[in-house]
C-alpha cells in the first residue's frame, strides 16, 4: 500500500521542539511575528480583491466610457461602476463640470478657461485620491517584508545569548546541553522569514499592479480632460468674445427700447 511521505519536519515535531526550548523573549518574539503575520495576509488578501475588481469594473467602465462621444454621457445615462478608480475620477470631473457649466454666462453649453482649470485641478486631486486608495495598507507588507526577517533574528540572538549564559552558568558545555537552547533561538528565525516571503512576493506584484493602475489613470485624465476642453470649453479669441457680448448687449437695449415705446 502507497502512503504519503511526511516530511521529515514535521514528523519529527522539530518546530513544536523548538518552541518549546524557546526562551520567554524568544516566544515574546514569535507572538509579535504572529500578529504581524496576521496583518500582512489580511492586507493581502483585501487588496487582491481589491485590484481584481479594480481591473474588472475599470475595463467595463472604459469599454462604455469609449463607447460615447459626449464626456457627461455615461453620467447622465446613470452608469455605475462602483470598484473601478477610473470612473470615480471621473464622476468627479464630470461633477465639477456640470456645476461650472450652470455658472457658465457666455456660449450656451460651454465654459471658459478659468472654468476648465478649476475642472482640470479636480481631476488632479482624484486621480491623487484614488492612488492614495490603492496604496493603502501597503506599509504593512513593506513592514513585513523588511521587519520580519529582522525580529527573527533578534530573537535568535537573544536565545543564543541565554544559551551561552546558562550553559556557562552550570558549566556544561556540551552538544547535549546546548541543543535544545539553540534550536529554540533558531526557531524565531524561521518565523521571521516565514512572515517576510509571502508579504515579499505579495508587495512586489501588488506594487506593481498598482503602480500600472495609477498610469492608467493618469493617461485617462489627460484624455478625458483633452475630450472636455473639445466639447465644452469656449476656445474663441478674445476679440470674438467681446463682439459677442456687445451683440448680446445691444440686443437687450433693443428690446428694453421697444418696450418702453410700446403704447
Amino acid at each position: 500500500m502507497y502512503t504519503i511521505p511526511i516530511h521529515p519536519l514535521l514528523a519529527s515535531g522539530a518546530l513544536q521542539f523548538a518552541f518549546d526550548k524557546a526562551t520567554p523573549e524568544g516566544k515574546a518574539t514569535i507572538i509579535v511575528l504572529f500578529f504581524l503575520s496576521l496583518f500582512s495576509w489580511s492586507i493581502i488578501l483585501t487588496k487582491a480583491r481589491q485590484l481584481y475588481l479594480s481591473r474588472k469594473w475599470a475595463a467595463r467602465f472604459f469599454t462604455a466610457y469609449n463607447a460615447t462621444r459626449d464626456p457627461l454621457e455615461v453620467k447622465r445615462g446613470n452608469a455605475t461602476f462602483p470598484a473601478a478608480p477610473a470612473f470615480r475620477l471621473y464622476s468627479s470631473g464630470a461633477t465639477e463640470l456640470e456645476y461650472q457649466l450652470g455658472k457658465a454666462t457666455g456660449s450656451a453649453g460651454r465654459i471658459s478657461n478659468s472654468a476648465f482649470d478649476a475642472v482640470k485641478v479636480v481631476l488632479e486631486e482624484a486621480a491623487g485620491a484614488e492612488a492614495m486608495r490603492l496604496e493603502k495598507g501597503m506599509i504593512v507588507l513593506s513592514t513585513a517584508v523588511a521587519g520580519g526577517p529582522f525580529i527573527g533574528l533578534l530573537g535568535t540572538v537573544w536565545g543564543v545569548m541565554e544559551t551561552f549564559a546558562g550553559i556557562a552558568r552550570a558549566n556544561a558545555a556540551t552538544l547535549t546541553a546546548m541543543a535544545p537552547g539553540v534550536a529554540g533561538a533558531l526557531i524565531a528565525t524561521v518565523v521571521g522569514l516565514l512572515v517576510a516571503i509571502p508579504a515579499m512576493f505579495a508587495y512586489n506584484f501588488m506594487v506593481t499592479s498598482i503602480r500600472a493602475i495609477t498610469q492608467e489613470l493618469d493617461g485617462f485624465a489627460a484624455r478625458y480632460a483633452t475630450q472636455i476642453e473639445h466639447t465644452y470649453v469656449d476656445n474663441r479669441d478674445l476679440e470674438d468674445k467681446i463682439v459677442e457680448a456687445l451683440q448680446r448687449a445691444s440686443r437687450i437695449k433693443d428690446a428694453d427700447n421697444s418696450l418702453a415705446f410700446r403704447p
